[in-house]
């Protein structure tokens, strides 16, 4: 299998000889026993015996290493392994780490989990300070010192006399520290030593030299690791800059907003509401054969401006903007200003054409067609999508296909491109989206690729292993208490929070959920405090803020009269954008809300209110959100000791001032919804 990280930009001028198919980021797992030493040679041939440490499930570690874990720029990784031996000897253990081009590596300590009741599990973290691929492994040894000292200690604990032995026994190992260690403690060292050794010294004496602290101190910067174990492979770390874990996003078409130069003149006010990215659905040509009507009629009228993601016309393809939005000029001009106002542009890629996109005249052999002749369009059975084609990622002709797509996004990072939100990623091959994740970071490490993965979880986790930044999630369809705190567990606590970063979109132009049909405003803003405070990433579609809740159809989640299919006149004007601009800025000021492990659900003793903390940074906020749209619940929330709050403690509500006297156990909460759907407490120090 060949590997195609940090190929030329001259070389990806070729494509790939062959599919990459799933491969190893890492360096080859010969096998997943990710115990496995490198020192385990039969004895017949090794000079000492085989190493007697184990090194057991190294953690983060995907798919015995095939992915790498991710992080952000400036996170403190954990990583932990099962270290053991036979008998009762004590180990230590350090976790080596390098960066992106470091030749050298560092080295952090490693200690015993205290959250491990078997007590075999050992932790070690350090700081990712660049973007780039990151290697870490596992080194342990037998402690010869601490276990001299451990047994010396329990045997005068026990009353035991004559200890000339054992004191002989850590002469000795006091002396190879010594030879060990540089001029700073050899000194240090050989002077306790020969203490150790002075038959003129009383025992109380050369006993009270052996268990000095800053002898066992000087023994542990210079430990016996001749023959430690280690992991056989290293493992990785993908570690992206700070927007792939945390921002807010507001997404709008802008057609519907006077063009790109219209959208610039909104800029200062998202700016101003907190927003960090700015998402533009397709903003390229569309195509005029099959071009759909308003609600997706299959007729379009003189006057239908027909769907964004039909993409291509005579004026162009992937490549183009479409006339009556501006000129490629005008959206360089956008990306600038968006720049100056402390935000980003997320581009939408979606891998499809309209019949009239140039690639199905200049490469037919790309497209899906029939044994009559006939193109296909893109179906999902009972939709019918007849102004779109989908490529062809079987064709003969794959590697010109997988290169021209390459192009595309080439082409909009050197316009200033550095998100993109993809279409249904999941509906292209798995292998092509690594390929092309890696040529472009490769490039610009700076890129981000959002998945709008609404599928299986199988698919959605592998999209987030093999290099997407960040995930669309099926938030939007959990509602009820149970739900939410089920579903954000296991993206924050079953081991996905080291690939899948979440982004909770409250809604899109394809998905209006029941719960905002029938909610009213209330649902609105309970759905917006859920996710600017459950995921560090979180994003609304324009019209959200109007609370925009009538659906085409019974039992359909699609809009009646979609902006998909017809221009809107837009305004940032809607009644929710209060909220989200108080909401945005107590993420900023907030690490906690710039976390997704850090959450932990509270005891309520009603299912129609939710409530979780998060701690970062010596802060805890506690969130309590009415989920009922229509009715005032109250109930009581319980706040556990493992918080690590005091008896009693004042909290101030970040959304209105208010403050409230809360203890450890039980707290009386009443949210009416019309009044207020949720508490954003932040718990105050204690004065």
């Amino acid at each position: 299998m060949r590997h195609y990280v940090g190929r030329t930009r001259a070389q990806a001028q070729q494509p790939p000889g062959e599919a990459p198919a799933t491969k190893p980021l890492t360096g080859p797992l010969k096998t997943c026993r990710k115990e496995k030493q490198s020192n385990l040679v039969p004895p017949s041939s090794a000079a000492n015996p085989p190493a007697r440490v184990q090194i057991e499930d190294p953690q983060p570690l995907l798919d015995c290493g095939r992915y790498p874990a991710k992080a952000c720029v400036g996170d403190r990784v954990e990583v932990s392994a099962l270290i053991f031996r036979d008998g009762h000897d004590l180990l230590s253990a350090v976790a080596r780490y390098r960066g992106p081009g470091q030749k050298s590596w560092s080295e952090t300590a490693m200690r015993r989990s205290d959250a491990d009741e078997g007590g075999d599990r050992w932790v070690g973290s350090f700081e990712v300070s660049a973007q780039g691929r990151w290697e870490w492994a596992v080194d342990a040894w037998t402690d010869a010192e601490a276990t001299w000292r451990d047994e010396l200690e329990r045997k005068i604990a026990a009353g035991q006399r004559d200890l000339a032995g054992e004191l002989s026994e850590g002469a000795v190992l006091i002396r190879a520290a010594a030879a060990r260690a540089g001029d700073e403690d050899r000194e240090l060292l050989e002077a306790a030593a020969a203490v150790l050794e002075d038959p003129a010294r009383t025992e109380l004496e050369r006993r009270d030299r052996a268990l000095d602290p800053a002898l066992l101190a000087a023994c542990e910067r210079h430990p016996a690791r001749a023959r430690a174990a280690r992991m056989e492979s290293t493992a990785a770390i993908d570690v992206e800059r700070e927007r792939a874990r945390f921002g807010s996003w507001y997404e709008l078409f802008p057609r519907s907003w006077g063009g790109l130069s219209g959208v610039a003149e909104q800029l200062p006010r998202l700016a101003e509401l907190g927003f960090d990215v700015v998402y533009l659905p397709p903003i390229h040509p569309i195509g005029h054969t099959h071009r759909k009507g308003r609600n997706n009629a299959l007729v379009a009228g003189p006057q239908d401006p027909g769907s964004p993601w039909a993409i291509g016309s005579k004026e162009g393809g992937h490549t183009a903007v479409h006339p009556d939005l501006g000129t490629i000029e005008d959206f360089d001009e956008l990306v600038a200003a968006a720049r100056r106002h402390g935000l980003e542009l997320a581009l939408d890629f979606a891998i499809q054409c309209s019949a009239d996109h140039p690639w199905l005249a200049e490469h037919p052999e790309w497209f899906h067609h029939r044994p009559d002749g006939t193109l296909k369009y893109a179906e999902n059975p009972p939709k019918r999508y007849e102004d779109i084609h989908s490529v062809n990622f079987d064709c003969e002709d794959w590697r010109g296909l997988w290169q021209a797509l390459l192009g595309v996004v080439d082409f909009w990072v050197d316009h200033g491109v550095r998100i993109f939100r993809v279409d249904n990623p999941h509906t292209k091959p798995f292998a092509f989206w690594q390929w092309l994740i890696e040529e472009v970071r490769a490039r610009e490490p700076d890129v981000l690729f959002l998945a709008e993965a609404f599928t299986r979880s199988a698919p959605l986790r592998t999209l987030a292993k093999l290099g997407f930044s960040q995930s669309y999630t099926y938030f939007t369809w959990k509602n009820s208490r149970r739900e939410l705190e089920q579903y954000v567990t296991e993206l924050a606590a079953s081991g996905m929070a080291h690939y899948c970063r979440p982004n909770f979109f409250v809604n899109t132009p394809d998905i209006l959920t029941d719960y905002l049909q029938t909610g009213g405003p209330p649902a609105f803003a309970a759905r917006l405090v859920l996710a600017a405070t459950l995921s560090p990433s979180y994003g609304m579609y324009s019209g959200f803020e109007h609370c925009e809740n009538v659906a085409a159809a019974p039992g359909s989640e699609e809009y009646l009269d979609s902006e998909k299919y017809e221009i809107k006149r837009r305004a940032l004007d809607g009644p929710l954008l209060g909220l989200a601009a108080a909401l945005n800025k107590i993420r900023r000021e907030h690490p906690a809300l710039q976390r997704l492990e850090n959450v932990r659900f509270l005891p309520v003793e009603n299912d129609a209110l939710l409530a979780y903390a998060k701690t970062a940074e010596r802060e805890t906020l506690i969130v309590v959100v009415n989920l009922d749209p229509h009715r005032a619940q109250e109930g009581i929330v319980i706040v556990p000791s493992r918080l690590g709050l005091p008896p009693a403690f004042d909290v101030v509500d970040l959304l209105g001032a208010e403050r409230f006297s809360w203890r450890l156990g039980r707290n009386f909460v009443r949210l009416e919804p019309n009044l207020r759907a949720a508490h954003v407490l932040a718990v105050e120090p204690p004065r």
